[in-house]
């Protein structure tokens, strides 16, 4: 007989308000950043959504909170945190690809999906990898553009994607 027993890890929560609203972190027990959700992302989480038994504490999210206010004063370039996310392989191998793009630089899907030595056909599938991205500013998704230079789906919306790109001063038609 097959026995499972279901580990309950703890989830750490924190608010953070800043220049795109208040955002929603979560953390896991060793403290590594496991979200960061944006005021009405499709998909993402919300005070709202706030689950039984999370731990509101503000001390893991200290790193994260005072990067977070150099990074939107325009003085940081770099997240430097303890990042954990799951998801499949592949949306590891593109989150992985998404952390390699420069600040204040842009790049499109399909040079993600060649970066991760994905054919041409996956370039969907690489769209979905990145609307799946549950650490929003810090993995930057919002520096991917369309092959012709729009400005195309973000998970925060149109307008927060223009306002990060606007911050990191990359050029853009609105």
């Amino acid at each position: 007989m097959n026995t499972h027993t279901a580990v309950s890890a703890t989830v750490y929560w924190t608010t953070l308000d800043s220049p795109l609203g208040q955002l929603l972190l979560t953390a896991d027990e060793s403290g590594a950043l496991t979200s960061l959700s944006v005021p009405g992302q499709k998909g993402g989480r919300s005070v709202g959504s706030v689950e039984d038994g999370w731990r509101a504490d503000p001390v893991p999210f200290r790193a994260a909170e005072a990067q977070l206010a150099a990074y939107f004063a325009g003085e940081l370039t770099h997240f430097q945190l303890e990042l954990r996310s799951g998801g499949t392989e592949f949306r590891q191998r593109v989150w992985d690809a998404l952390d390699s793009v420069p600040y204040g630089e842009t790049t499109t899907y399909g040079r993600i999906a060649a970066r991760i030595g994905a054919s041409r056909a996956a370039v969907r599938a690489v769209g979905g990898a990145i609307g799946a991205n549950p650490l929003l500013v810090v993995r930057p998704c919002h520096r991917v553009i369309g092959a012709d230079g729009s400005l195309t789906g973000y998970a925060g919306g149109l307008d927060c994607k223009r306002r990060l790109l606007g911050l990191e001063g990359v050029p853009f038609t609105p």
